[in-house]
């Protein structure tokens, strides 16, 4: 048997958030993957697509939080296809957090560590899910953010999230958190993506990359 120590493991660092608005819900999350010291990759999609209403940001073992997407895209298909409408967000917030939990628990040498937000519209209004490493389901209703950005985040929002908030107005807010946690923690950088979830649409509405390149 192989054993390691938690020293041996390979960190990942991200910044991720999330802010519920009077009309909907704001997501965001940098761009920079990570393997120890290394950056891995500088273009990484952290704010993904789920279901037309329905999107998530990732951090965590990137591998492991890739697959758990991949498999909840193809489930909230079928759910689609034999139910003949989409999984509420509450549907997809414990599903995932099944997922979460059993992978967390399946025995590997490397830990399957996942942190994902969800946030979406249904019939029954805007949500906004944390779904922890562990398992643990918390509905959110003002802000969240995940990864090793996620101290920063938490001092940009504490100060300037009002909850009477529109989305309009917290685009750039969120635009402002994550840059906040761009500038202090190396685990974060090279680019943003912000997603705004309403009753009407759901989409991407700001997107940048930022080159760190030096030329002489």
């Amino acid at each position: 048997m192989i054993k390691m120590d938690s020293k041996d493991i390979m960190k990942t660092g991200t910044t991720t958030l999330g802010i519920v608005c009077k009309d909907g819900i704001v997501m965001g999350a940098d761009r920079r993957t990570t393997a120890g010291g290394l950056i891995a990759n500088k273009k990484t999609r952290k704010v993904l697509k789920l279901t037309e209403k329905l999107w998530v940001t990732m951090a965590g073992t990137a591998s492991d939080a890739q697959l758990l997407i991949r498999i909840a895209q193809a489930e909230f298909r079928l759910k689609r296809i034999r139910a003949g409408r989409d999984c509420t967000i509450k549907e997809a917030a414990y599903f995932m957090s099944r997922m979460v939990y059993n992978n967390l628990r399946k025995p590997s040498i490397v830990p399957g560590v996942s942190h994902f937000l969800l946030g979406g519209y249904d019939h029954t209004g805007y949500y906004l899910y944390d779904v922890f490493p562990d398992g643990t389901i918390t509905e959110i209703d003002d802000f969240i953010s995940s990864g090793s950005g996620s101290v920063m985040v938490y001092g940009v929002l504490e100060t300037l999230y009002s909850p009477d908030m529109t989305t309009e107005k917290a685009i750039p807010l969120v635009v402002k958190a994550i840059n906040a946690a761009m500038q202090r923690d190396t685990a974060s950088g090279n680019g943003l993506d912000v997603v705004v979830i309403t009753k009407d649409s759901a989409k991407k509405v700001f997107e940048k990359e930022i080159d760190t390149k030096v030329t002489f």
